[in-house]
């Protein structure tokens, strides 16, 4: 699961820099919601192979008791809890103010691992000049400059060092176990989640328990269907009541993005009463970006007329059109209408990501695939691939090897994909193709 990091500090002390600088670019950001634009917003990171999410927040004023004030310290609060680690940023130009005074005790009666990270400190060091900051109680300060990029990888390093520890241990167990179909369900709040969780807990009259694990982990509820093993990934907020679990509907971003990279499968549920919104996107970009099988279903469609359902038929073409290889259906969660069809393409979207394609298979849709289409030569290079072989699952990834394949263009690329899932029923999965030339002299 991957770590979160939240931002906190007195505004003006240059976090949302800081969170450009740890998710690159701010094309990162994966959720930025109507009325907490000043407040939460949420971006993913990765330092080496280490994926992690970051939470930038508002200007923190602990004691603040009304208006725009209050409402931030309330966002802030919520992005400290979701979060793993906290970097507490602070003003080396400006040295320490009353208001960090305030953050500080606040962090410290939290008892939440915390790193003091001194923005804006180019050219100086963990010394003389930046002791005030060892009043604040929190340890070592940590000197960096989010405008130039000094001291980035030492703190993230630092921040993540106790956490990746903690989940390689988990992965070891996991990796040992056999573990059932992992299913998330993926929407934003009042969409029905909760609704469609509950009918399913019903039919299946379950006796639910908390899995072992961590503080971190998202509740989860192991379940039998027709004779398959999966696990309910929490993204409802699910609470216990004695033994049986009862969904409630609490929206928390962080915990929808873990339980997405922990999913193999996630159905994103879209509420047809209010179409197809920018959350919905993000929510579906997420999924996409990070490979996991995925099934599309519009609830609360006994609820609309004609004309509506036309405006989200035509929302799902335009903004989620990148989805165009998930089913679609059109449910009601509290009628229970078509949800044995869902069930069906939930365990149709797994089985495509975890397809084994055999390297003969898949070289002969490739050849066939160059047979009826040439790829075009592109400047003074002519792609000529040879043979393809699978380099992954969940998602399923094919390496395709050849001369110049690197300069195959995105168009034949979507060909050979619709090629590929023809032939091997890839529905609800994404596929990756990757090209690997061969630098052989004497191929032809």
């Amino acid at each position: 699961m991957k770590p979160v990091i939240a931002l906190v500090g007195r505004p003006n002390v240059g976090k949302s820099t800081l969170f450009n600088r740890l998710t690159k670019t701010r094309d990162a950001i994966v959720a930025d919601f109507a009325g907490l634009t000043r407040d939460r917003h949420y971006g993913h990171g990765r330092q080496g192979k280490h994926e992690y999410i970051v939470i930038d927040t508002g200007g923190f004023e602990p004691d603040a008791s009304k208006g725009i004030f209050k409402e931030m310290a309330k966002q802030t609060r919520q992005a400290v809890a979701e979060a793993d680690v906290v970097m507490f940023v602070v003003d080396a130009r400006d040295g320490l103010s009353a208001q960090d005074h305030d953050i500080g005790n606040y962090l410290r009666r939290l008892g939440k691992p915390c790193l003091l990270v001194a923005n804006k400190a180019e050219g100086m060091k963990a010394g003389a000049q930046l002791s005030e900051f060892f009043e604040l109680g929190l340890g070592e300060v940590h000197p960096v400059s989010a405008a130039h990029g000094q001291g980035i990888k030492d703190i993230v390093e630092l921040a993540l060092a106790p956490l990746l520890l903690q989940d390689s241990a988990e992965e070891t167990i996991e990796d040992v176990e056999a573990r059932p179909v992992r299913l998330a369900l993926a929407g934003r709040p009042n969409a029905g989640k909760s609704t469609l969780i509950n009918t399913w807990l019903g039919e299946e009259r379950l006796v639910a328990f908390d899995m072992p694990g961590t503080t971190r982990d998202a509740i989860s509820v192991p379940f039998e269907r027709n004779g398959q093993q999966f696990e309910l990934i929490d993204t409802a907020g699910l609470r216990r009541r004695g033994k049986v679990f009862e969904a409630i509907e609490k929206f928390s971003v962080v915990k929808t993005l873990q339980a997405i990279e922990d999913a193999n499968v996630v159905v994103i549920l879209i509420d047809a009463t209010e179409g197809v919104t920018d959350q919905d996107a993000h929510i579906a970009g997420y999924v996409l970006e990070s490979g996991r099988a995925v099934v599309l279903a519009i609830n609360k469609w006994d609820a609309v007329d004609d004309y509506q359902r036309q405006l989200v038929e035509r929302a799902i073409e335009t903004r989620l059109g990148f989805l165009k290889f998930a089913a679609l259906h059109y449910i009601s969660a509290v009628k229970r209408q078509g949800l044995a069809p869902l069930w069906a393409s939930i365990v149709q979207a797994h089985k495509a990501a975890t397809c084994k394609m055999p390297t003969p298979v898949l070289t002969r849709v490739l050849m066939e695939a160059v047979q009826y289409q040439t790829p075009k030569k592109v400047g003074a290079y002519r792609p000529k691939p040879r043979f393809a072989h699978q380099g992954g699952m969940n998602p399923p990834v094919v390496v395709v090897h050849g001369n110049s394949v690197e300069h195959i263009t995105d168009a034949y690329k979507r060909f050979l994909e619709g090629r590929i899932r023809k032939e091997f029923n890839l529905v609800g999965t994404p596929l990756r193709i990757e090209f690997k030339t061969s630098h052989n002299p004497y191929a032809d």
